[in-house]
């Protein structure tokens, strides 16, 4: 009887540093890869019925992937964020962690090779559970094995139990607070630049996916540390509509069971507010981190 693959049914397992994490994801999970095809004019002068190109396919494309954790209380999901914020400079050079991905179904076992976070998206919407949208790309998909397929790393030990968290939102913007808040987002991009990975060489070796040229490394570009606060429009703030700052403090924190659970302490900041005219007046800011922090693990704590 054929088998097939079910997402619902799959565990995602994350490597990195010898140590295996199995990841408590929500079903959005995805990953893919494409090949580039390079096409050629085969029609000449002397044969102008050949209208159709021809085509050539030495080379992949970076896979993506992306998926969803909640940041629950026994904080089980740190090392997602981590890999999102940290730097690593063991290599003479500061980037960001790589790691391996593994999506094992009833059917099959797949590998992301060398996987990188380029965004990071963190939901503090009121009255839903704090979670953290991760997407990237890798330098390989691939099936490595069924379902029975040994992972690699070991095992770390997570809690019995995984409590989601409804939390409270409490923002300063030039340390003073945010009053009448609707909602927050927060957000880090890590812009990534692939090493080139084709030559004339390699290329004429190629004669199938199993050889094809995949990329060889990445470089960490310019990161974005970015967001935007909507309050409603009330007799307290609005002397303040349309203005902007450039360089202020914003502070986004939420607060679970009385403590302060993330907290996104970011100085050296800009923000311009906009006004947003519906049934119930509202008004954004719209902020970006200016400033250098040595590291934003530092800056962004959970």
């Amino acid at each position: 009887m054929t088998a097939y693959n079910f997402l619902k049914e799959s565990n995602v397992h994350l490597v990195y540093g010898g140590s295996r994490y199995l990841l408590k994801t929500t079903p959005d999970v995805s990953f893919s890869q494409t090949f580039a095809e390079d096409a050629y004019e085969v029609k000449t002068l002397h044969d102008q019925t050949k209208m159709f190109q021809g085509t050539s396919i030495t080379k992949a494309n970076p896979a993506d992937f992306s998926f969803t954790v909640s940041l629950t209380t026994e904080k089980d999901e740190t090392i997602v964020k981590s890999l999102l914020t940290d730097y690593d400079t063991t290599e003479g050079q500061t980037r960001i962690n790589s790691f391996d991905l593994y999506i094992v179904s009833s059917e099959s076992t797949f590998k992301l090779n060398e996987c990188v976070i380029t965004n990071g998206d963190f939901n503090l919407a009121k009255g839903s559970a704090l979670t953290l949208t991760v997407s990237g790309q890798a330098q390989k998909l691939e099936r490595v094995g069924n379902a029975s397929y040994s992972l690699p790393g070991s095992l770390v030990s997570a809690s019995s139990t995984r409590t989601p968290t409804l939390s409270l939102i409490d923002v300063e913007v030039g340390g003073s607070d945010v009053s009448n808040i609707i909602s927050a987002t927060l957000s880090v991009q890590n812009e990534i630049d692939w090493t080139p990975y084709e030559t004339l060489h390699s290329s004429l070796s190629v004669t199938n996916a199993s050889n094809a040229v995949y990329p060889s490394g990445f470089t960490l570009g310019r990161r974005v540390v970015s967001g935007n606060i909507v309050q409603y429009v009330t007799s307290n703030n609005s002397s303040t509509v349309q203005s902007f700052n450039t360089d202020t403090t914003v502070r986004v924190k939420t607060v679970v069971n009385g403590s302060t659970f993330l907290d996104a302490n970011l100085a050296n900041c800009m923000f311009t507010k906009r006004t947003d005219i519906t049934d119930v007046f509202t008004q954004a800011f719209d902020y970006r981190l200016i400033g250098n922090p040595a590291n934003l693990s530092t800056v962004i704590t959970y």
